[in-house]
């Protein structure tokens, strides 16, 4: 059972950024520019530093607010963006394959990269963001997954799973 998360701190740090302590213990930088710049009007106020710099806990924790509740945002939802947000090195990437089942041929074929590009960043890193959202999107939504996954089904060695 996932618990719901809950803010016990929040700082607001550079112009759109939040620093948030979760009640479970870790702490985190949150860039919120995206959802910032894709709200419309009424978002658009917490472009003004004096009212980002207002954030405040809300609910309970359930929630960050500005602006006397006008703009909040809830801590499911900042959650989200922390988890998207977070770095996708070569322990992660390994770690999305296994967890998918994908050998190397078919977690490339599935990136549309080549199988000793996809082997470089599991060995070195440096993985370029779309390639980190395409394997978070991929975990996250099976019917993306059932639409452009296709089952290596080769003659030859069997099937190495990572």
């Amino acid at each position: 059972m996932h618990k719901t998360p809950r803010v016990e701190r929040v700082v607001a740090r550079k112009p759109t950024t939040l620093r948030i302590k979760w009640r479970h213990g870790r702490s985190e930088d949150i860039n919120l520019a995206g959802w910032i710049a894709t709200g419309g009007d009424i978002l658009a106020r917490l472009n003004d530093c004096d009212v980002f710099g207002n954030a405040r806990i809300a609910d309970y924790g359930a929630a960050v607010a500005w602006v006397d509740d006008d703009l909040r945002i809830d801590a499911v939802h900042l959650d989200q963006l922390a988890q998207e947000q977070r770095p996708f090195g070569p322990k992660e990437a390994s770690e999305w394959q296994r967890t998918m089942q994908l050998s190397n041929q078919e977690a490339a074929a599935l990136l549309d990269i080549a199988v000793s590009t996809w082997n470089a960043y599991k060995a070195q890193g440096n993985i370029p963001n779309v390639v980190a959202m395409l394997c978070r999107a991929a975990r996250r939504d099976p019917i993306m997954m059932h639409a452009h996954f296709r089952p290596r089904r080769a003659a030859g060695r069997p099937r190495k799973i990572a």
